[in-house]
């Protein structure tokens, strides 16, 4: 038997190359409505989702737009983060991205996860 959270960690691996990025963004959108705490972890070309401009190139109908998805998860109250290594490996830096994404490192994931934080990975 698990414990009670409120808190959703989701890790996103995909980008704007692939449809698991809109269902990632569906389901942290989905728990943002049922009342959780959601964070997202980029990595991989998953950081391409928050470059300015990257998110606008792509759709998987018959779902939102990710631009759109994007911001009313942000407007939410929903934390999104960037992994360091991963931002720079792509020649991007903090003005390339969209306002509100925090660069760090896994230890931010890994503090939600030891204060209860359940975890997804797309």
């Amino acid at each position: 038997m698990g414990t009670q959270t409120d808190k959703l960690v989701i890790v996103i691996t995909k980008g704007i190359d692939s449809e698991l990025s809109s269902v990632a963004l569906t389901v942290a959108n989905g728990g943002l409505t049922s009342g959780l705490k959601v964070s997202l972890f980029l990595t991989s070309t998953g950081i391409d989702l928050v470059r300015k401009g990257g998110q606008t190139m792509t759709q998987v109908a018959p779902l939102e737009p990710l631009a759109e998805m994007i911001a009313d998860f942000q407007n939410r109250g929903g934390v999104i983060w960037a992994c360091p290594p991963c931002v720079k490996s792509r020649g991007y830096a903090a003005d390339d991205l969209l306002d509100g994404v925090t660069i760090t490192g896994a230890a931010a994931m890994h503090e939600a996860i030891k204060a209860g934080a359940a975890t997804l990975s797309f």
